[in-house]
């Protein structure tokens, strides 16, 4: 791989690099002063910038599809010698792609979803600083400028979740008035977006932890440095430290990809506009705790190869991946809001490909494992963007985040309901013609081929949770446009509302996304091929990892198949078709009630209930780290603070200091003899212990 080191002028290529971060900055900074003389036009502005920024990432492509890489650098602190710079090398230039024309796509969406918003200029200023942080993030070439493209996406989040700050009930998340172990369910944007920020901050923590101890013993922060040169790794395996610090970089991933423990902000996180759910979940915040993992990923399996053991990293992001995947689908199964069974879906999703980057690390084939990982979160930015997006014009359309508000709109919405099958079947992993089920049966492959330990287990899980993701999808869409239309939609009606599709700068966007889903589809053996073969030039260039050159040959495969687990390819199948299946009987051809269903047994009821009440984590959090706290200060406050304190020690000084002015007050009686006969009685006094 040819590294290019320059300083400035600026080549082409790393002007590119740099463009692709600065651009969005640089829009987000004008906006304000153009919103001041026409708001309509910011969102032109904001459009433009996007689109450039986009540019200037797919003229990167050629140098990553020539497993290349450009990396230039310039002199930023400059009192400890520390650089600051950009690395475009195969993985990042292809993930800046994907941050920058979806974003792009999303941008024009949002012209037609934020039209006529009083507070449009402050949302363009916030999704471009977003874009531009994502990037940041994603082009920096050490730990130290990541983590400030880190906390500029937990600051532009926090901004667009809470974005309709006034928090009228049309905004808030949840159903009124729905407790959970005596914790309200119901939540509004401010709190939503405290919470996202709050919750996140405990990653960012562990993060700058464990970017310091790293610091502490390389002395730099930069990826190509400590690549180069690992005594420092030696030294930190030496005292223990090693896995600790990659695990605390790691707690910066599971808080940004919203991974278990850390999950639970995701669902408050839509109070946002759907443009903003869109954003988050598709191509901004919670990839970047993928991308983290995907970029210190081969490092740590680099050291691995020369001795220095760190298995225990990756068996921790390949747990935390698999139940994480798990815990939320199962929540996406029955909650009754659009934007919420999406979010599920994304925070399992993003489980997958934290499985697969933790399984590779555990497999011979480390390239696999990754591939997989990283072509899913490829796919899941398609599919899940144009999913969020439609769901948005849902909204938009019946006024209505609910589910059991909508129903039978096919008809009237003939485009949306297109495009939200077709991503849809991306999601469930449709067999041979959407991207979702390549990149999903890669995941499988390189799980059930690892050969470690947890395989098995681990394979179990990623099955399950194709079944449930399957049947959550079908779910969805059978609630909103198949059976009767609700008693909603029928008011709409009656009061002169008409059901319409969306408009053309809504549509569009999540069209596009939703036909390259089933497009790249097609042709996505060969694409994952690419990139399989993309990635083990770059693992074994940049990282030293060699990978080991075989085919998997079955007779009982079809010769376009050939090269494919067929345990792997049947567990796809099978779980597509279960899945779907029930999804079906439930939802769209209404055979069985599922109301009646889980009513009709004590068990399934009891399950029903605690994966409605979200395990009921969510609640247990709050007790344990809101109301317990709360409740211990305010004890504080009243038994020590003002009974201790207020009218103990503070009533007491002011007493003993009262009663001894009054003793010395009485001793001053204005009689000049009195006052000489203590002085003589004094220095008398003194007289004698000196002669003593």
């Amino acid at each position: 791989m040819a590294t290019e080191s320059i300083g400035l002028p600026f080549e082409v290529g790393t002007l590119s690099a740099w463009l692709v971060w600065i651009l969005p900055f640089a829009a987000a900074l004008i906006m304000p002063g153009i919103g001041k003389f026409s708001k309509h036009t910011t969102g032109y502005v904001a459009v433009a910038f996007a689109l450039m920024s986009a540019l200037s990432a797919a003229s990167m492509i050629p140098v990553a599809l020539e497993a290349h890489e450009l990396h230039h650098q310039i002199m930023w602190i400059e009192s400890i010698g520390l650089k600051g710079g950009v690395l475009a090398d195969p993985l990042s230039i292809i993930m800046a792609n994907v941050v920058a024309w979806i974003s792009f796509l999303i941008m024009i969406y949002s012209t037609g979803y934020m039209k006529g918003d009083k507070d449009i200029t402050r949302f363009w200023f916030w999704m471009m600083f977003f874009i531009g942080s994502m990037q940041l993030i994603v082009l920096s070439d050490n730990l130290l400028q990541v983590f400030f493209g880190w906390e500029g996406v937990g600051l532009a989040s926090y901004a667009l979740i809470s974005f309709w700050y006034r928090d009228k009930k049309k905004d808030h998340v949840g159903t009124e008035g729905r407790t959970v172990l005596g914790m309200l369910d119901y939540y509004a944007p401010t709190h939503a977006g405290m919470k996202a920020f709050i919750m996140t901050k405990i990653g960012d923590v562990m993060m700058i932890a464990g970017m310091l101890l790293i610091f502490l013993f390389a002395g730099t922060f930069g990826f190509k440095e400590l690549m180069g040169d690992t005594e420092w790794a030696t030294a930190m395996s030496a005292q223990g430290l090693l896995v600790p610090a990659f695990v605390l970089l790691f707690g910066g991933a599971i808080g940004k990809s919203a991974q278990f423990p850390l999950n639970e902000w995701l669902l408050e996180a839509m109070t946002g506009p759907t443009a903003v759910s869109a954003l988050i979940h598709a191509a901004t915040m919670v990839k970047a705790g993928v991308f983290l993992v995907a970029r210190i990923g081969p490092l740590v399996f680099a050291l691995g190869a020369a001795g220095i053991l760190a298995d225990q990293f990756f068996e921790i992001v390949a747990w935390v991946g698999a139940i994480t995947a798990l815990l939320l689908a199962t929540q996406g199964m029955v909650n009754p809001e659009i934007k919420k069974v999406l979010a599920y879906s994304t925070g399992s999703q993003i489980g997958y490909m934290m499985m697969a980057l933790g399984v590779a690390g555990l497999s011979h084939q480390y390239v696999d494992g990754y591939t997989a990982g990283f072509f899913h979160l490829i796919s899941h930015a398609m599919f899940k963007a144009s999913l969020f997006m439609a769901a948005g014009s849902l909204l938009h359309i019946v006024g209505s985040r609910f589910m059991t508000d909508m129903g039978g709109l096919r008809k009237q919405m003939k485009k949306t309901y297109a495009f939200m099958w077709a991503a849809g079947l991306g999601l469930m992993g449709a067999p041979f013609i959407t991207t979702g089920f390549w990149s999903k049966d890669a995941i499988f492959a390189a799980v059930y081929e690892s050969g470690n330990e947890w395989a098995m287990p681990l394979y179990a899980i990623a099955i399950v949770t194709a079944v449930i993701t399957a049947f959550y999808t079908t779910r969805m869409i059978g609630m909103v446009f198949f059976g009767k239309k609700s008693k909603h939609i029928e008011k709409m009606e009656e009061e002169g509302h008409h059901i319409h599709e969306a408009s053309l700068s809504m549509w569009v966007p999540y069209g596009i996304l939703a036909v390259l889903t089933i497009g790249i589809g097609l042709i996505g053996l060969s694409t994952e091929e690419g990139l399989h073969h993309l990635f083990t030039e770059y693992l074994e260039e940049s990282f030293g990892i060699h990978t080991e050159h075989y085919a998997v040959e079955s007779s009982v495969l079809p010769e376009f198949l050939q090269g494919l687990n067929p345990v792997a390819l049947g567990s796809s199948l099978a779980a597509f078709a279960i899945g779907i299946g029930l999804g079906y009987i439930f939802y769209i051809g209404r055979w069985v009630d599922p109301v009646k269903f889980v009513n009709s047994n004590i068990f399934f009821y009891a399950i029903h209930k605690i994966i409605l009440n979200r395990w009921y984590l969510n609640a247990i959090i709050y007790w344990c780290f809101v109301v317990a706290p709360l409740w211990l200060t305010r004890g504080v406050f009243r038994y020590f603070e003002k009974t201790a304190i207020d009218y103990g020690m503070n009533d007491g000084v002011q007493k003993a200091v009262g009663w001894s002015a009054k003793v010395i007050q009485g001793t001053q009686t204005g009689v000049s003899q009195s006052y000489l006969f203590v002085f003589g009685a004094g220095l008398l006094f003194v007289v004698l212990i000196l002669l003593m």
